[in-house]
């Protein structure tokens, strides 16, 4: 559980680990992962974070809770790594995407290629117990995550907040829009998606939003194969 990030992200994290809401969660989840099966593994918890530095966050997506089946989550919301099969809320996202943007969806859902461009993929709760959805919510991640969105909405240079579900759009209250931008819509999940998912247009709001701050719209077409 220690923080392994070696960017500009570390001192804010580190500040967060130091916490008694923080220590609480690290006895917790070091029992949780030698009892039982806990996605990410613990080498990928901090993975969104090492991939898009602080200084480098055009767009947070925020989601839920990572994905509960094997071998899918790998520490960045929403993507599952090369070989495992596309999740249904992924699919669903990749739908808008094209309904959006006209971009095919492809045949992976490695989403590293966004990352690498500034949109940060963070969930509310950053782990999970194998096949129990939402099992870590309320053990102390909340706190951190919300310490990091205020970062975040501290920063001088703007930025557009995606958040998707319940969970994420409390986190709202936490985000100055005098100065960012927030997009906000049911998850994409099968459960949800029908009821205001399709069609939010988040991806060309985002894009937009990035121009009128002066910055690079992000190429949201990801790269047909990954290693």
């Amino acid at each position: 559980m220690s923080v392994t990030v070696k960017n500009d992200w570390l001192p804010i994290l580190l500040e967060q680990t130091n916490t008694p809401s923080y220590h609480s969660l690290k006895e917790f989840l070091v029992q949780e992962y030698q009892e039982t099966i806990v996605y990410p593994e613990m080498d990928h918890i901090w993975q969104a974070f090492e991939w898009t530095p602080y200084n480098e966050v055009k767009v947070v997506i925020l989601g839920q809770d990572p994905y509960h089946g094997p071998n899918q989550a790998h520490g960045l919301s929403f993507s599952v790594l090369p070989t495992v099969k596309i999740p249904p809320s992924l699919v669903n996202i990749y739908k808008e995407l094209e309904s959006d943007l006209g971009i095919s969806p492809v045949n992976h859902g490695y989403l590293e290629s966004w990352a690498k461009q500034g949109v940060l993929l963070l969930n509310t709760v950053l782990t999970v117990r194998k096949g129990q959805a939402h099992s870590h919510k309320g053990k102390g991640w909340e706190t951190l995550t919300d310490a990091v969105i205020k970062k975040l909405s501290d920063r001088d240079q703007p930025m557009v907040f995606i958040l998707w579900g319940n969970p994420s759009i409390k986190k709202r209250a936490l985000i100055d829009e005098s100065k960012h931008v927030v997009i906000t819509s049911v998850h994409p999940s099968p459960l949800s998606a029908y009821r205001g998912f399709f069609g939010s247009k988040p991806f060309s709001k985002a894009n937009e939003a990035l121009i009128k701050f002066g910055e690079e719209p992000i190429n949201w077409q990801l790269p047909e194969s990954v290693k």
